[in-house]
């Protein structure tokens, strides 16, 4: 599986985050070089590949016959990773797909089991895990910060979208649950470990667009560690996460999308005690690309990584399934 030399890597499509982010961070890794660019639009592959130096191809398809792309970054809508995963795999490539990386435990799985059968690496890019401010906030629980740890909350919104926005076409976006929705449920399956479960849910149903719009759901470790979990794209901007113990608690903003020049700031209080740690900058879009080079070039195993994506499938199916659905909008209001 290691690779010598640059990994040589295609993108399939071209998503606002692989310009402004993704795109970028892989142009700027020595451990990478960007050989094409595909969309179903000419001139939007045209345009990319002028920007980063790459070839611009039609067709996705046509980009997963190259014999010079070791590597597919897969930025699609969330509703068609798990066809073009699948005929990446099918390929020959390995794959670096946004999150989700599909939309059920089943597809996840199939996925999975597929590229591990073909020798090939598969990940997940939930970057903000690549973020060392978390790995700060894991040492300060493992220090006894804030003593045993006893509930997590965190919260994901964002204002709502110019109609017509992909998130709200339920076809290709998959609503907040797929969008924002997961990176809470990630956070907590980060810091309070692989047994956590769903146990109560409410989701608001938007019956205009047929997604849904925003939730609120609580799940829990078998020793009662509670996440309370809230996501939604109808809100104003928050991206926090507060964990509380029997001495004190952590706070932090900025946690899920925070930008390379911002400095997180770490809020410690205990009993007569607050204290804020300011932490330095980091590229979190930059550590998921090395992340991943690296794994390739040096074969090692990711398997703990496919096992999380198949935790948090099953956590998003259970969230979909069992969630007490509340139906929003102008077509409830007539019910």
């Amino acid at each position: 599986m290691s690779i010598t030399g640059p990994v040589r890597f295609g993108v399939l499509g071209c998503a606002d985050i692989a310009w402004r982010r993704m795109l970028p961070a892989m142009a700027a890794e020595p451990d990478v070089r960007l050989v094409a660019v595909a969309s179903r639009d000419e001139a939007k592959a045209r345009k990319f590949a002028a920007r980063f130096g790459c070839d611009a191809v039609t067709g996705y398809r046509n980009l997963l016959l190259r014999s010079d792309v070791d590597a597919v970054y897969v930025p699609l809508p969330a509703m068609l990773h798990a066809e073009w995963v699948e005929q990446a795999l099918l390929a020959g490539k390995h794959v670096l797909a946004e999150k989700p990386l599909t939309s059920s435990h089943r597809q996840a799985s199939r996925l999975v089991e597929l590229a591990a059968s073909r020798g090939l690496l598969l990940f997940e890019n939930f970057m903000f895990l690549h973020h060392s401010q978390h790995a700060t906030v894991r040492r300060l629980l493992a220090d006894g910060a804030i003593g045993e740890l006893r509930a997590f909350a965190a919260a994901f919104t964002i204002p709502p979208k110019p109609a017509g926005d992909i998130r709200y076409q339920a076809d290709v976006g998959g609503g907040a649950l797929l969008d924002v929705g997961v990176y809470p449920i990630r956070a907590a399956l980060h810091f309070l470990g692989p047994e956590l479960g769903f146990a109560g849910g409410v989701l608001r149903w938007d019956t205009r667009r047929n997604v849904v719009s925003s939730g609120s759901i609580l799940l829990t470790t078998p020793e009662g560690v509670a996440a309370q979990l809230t996501f939604g794209m109808e809100h104003s901007y928050r991206s926090t996460y507060e964990l509380s113990g029997s001495t004190g608690r952590i706070l932090l903003d900025r946690v899920f999308t925070p930008p390379e020049s911002y400095q997180p700031v770490v809020h410690i209080e205990r009993q007569d005690h607050r204290e804020e740690r300011v932490l330095p900058a980091d590229h979190q879009f930059a550590n998921v690309v090395r992340h991943f080079t690296q794994a390739l070039r040096h074969g090692r195993d990711l398997a703990l990584d496919a096992e999380n994506t198949l935790r948090q499938a099953r956590l998003v199916d259970e969230v979909l399934a069992w969630s007490r659905m509340i139906r929003v909008g102008e077509d409830a209001l007539t019910e």
